[in-house]
This record gives C-alpha cells, structure tokens and sequence, in this order.
C-alpha cells in the first residue's frame, strides 16, 4: 500500500493523541525495536502526524505519544529550507567527526515539555539511518534544523530528553519556564488545544522550533 503524499495527507488519516510530558516513566526508557510493520503501525503513523501538526511541531516519537516504539515521525526542513517527512524506524544517527564536526547552538524546544526553550549545542549535520512504515530501509542527511531534529528524537528513543544534555542552571531556567507557562497546556494537550479551556489566558505566539 503507498503511503500519503505529504505530512497534511498523513495526519487526515489520523487521530489526535495526548502528548505525554516528561514526568512520565515512558519517557525514560529504552524503546524496543519495531518489528510488525502491519495496519497497526500505518495507523501510529497517521496520528502522530496528526498529533504533530496540531502541536506544531516539527517531529515526534513514538513515547511522546506514550508508544514505546522505537518509532518518530518528522516534517522539517533543513538548512536550504527544503521540507522533509517522513517516519524513521529503529533509527541509528551517524555524526560528523573531528574536523568536519562543527556545533550549532540554538534554541531547543519539545513537544513534551511546552513553552520552555533553551540554547542547546548539537552537530549541524547527522545522517539518520533506519526503516519506513513499510520496513524498507531509508537514509535521511539532515543539516540545520533537520539535523537538530533527527538528533532529538533518536534521543526520545533511548530515554534521553533535551533537558538533560543541558547544565544544572539552563535546566533549572528551562524547567521555570515550563512551570510559568503550564497552565496553557491542558493535561490531554494538543487534543485540546493550549489556551482555549482558560478564556482569561492570552496565548501568545512562538517561532521556536518544537520536536
């Protein structure tokens, strides 16, 4: 069966799930590899697009919808500003090395800890490779954001939250935003979405990346 043609056909077949916060043990482990490639995996596909646009995000794992799946869908573009999407099974990300790894900080941000960013260096090139949706092998070579993102959520798969590459006082500052700012975000957030149950709050805009 072919797969959508774009990120907006994908989350039309797809359902609207709770993203899961970074309290939650799921959060923390291991993913196990995916080895049923059947309806059941087409269809965690189509709601993670879902989910993820209407987060506005530009990826997400398999744990953020609480799936533990080594699993994450993305729709991003890279550092020519040419879109990419897809899903990434199993994914293995190869980093640059000596002279040719160089670092990019900017602001990080992710869907499972809402409204809080910090500067975070990660390489500005990764090579992730891995499976689609229909266990076919794929190559994804991701610059700029793109690579940021394919970083981030290989890391999801193995437990390991953006917070914690940070120091001690960037994640303290990281975790007062996201105090400040977590009465926007309902509890089944993005099913509803942030702002709307609270008509005192005024929502505000962020161009910050999300994943």
């Amino acid at each position: 069966m072919a797969s959508p043609a774009s990120p907006r056909q994908w989350a039309e077949k797809g359902t609207i799930r709770r993203i899961t916060t970074w309290d939650e043990p799921v959060m923390h482990r291991h993913c196990p590899p995916v080895t049923d490639f059947g309806p059941a995996l087409q269809q965690l596909a189509a709601d993670m697009f879902a989910t993820m646009a209407a987060a506005d995000g530009v990826g997400l794992a398999a744990p953020q919808v609480d799936v533990d799946l080594a699993m994450f869908v993305y729709d991003c573009p890279d550092a020519d500003e040419h879109h990419h999407f897809g899903v990434m099974c199993n994914p293995v990300v190869e980093l640059p090395q000596g002279e040719d790894r160089n670092f990019d900080a900017a602001e990080e941000g992710c869907l499972s800890w809402p409204g809080a960013y910090q500067s975070l260096a990660r390489p500005d090139q990764a090579i992730c490779r891995g499976l689609n949706e229909h266990g076919e092998p794929v190559t994804v070579i991701g610059t700029g954001l793109l690579a940021r993102c394919l970083q981030h959520e290989t890391d999801h798969l193995d437990g390991t939250v953006f917070g914690d590459r940070l120091s001690s006082r960037a994640r303290r500052k990281l975790n007062e935003q996201r105090e400040t700012l977590r009465h926007l975000y309902p509890d089944d957030w993005p099913v509803t979405p942030r702002g709307r149950y609270d008509a005192t709050v005024v929502d505000t805009d962020d161009d910050s990346p999300n994943a």
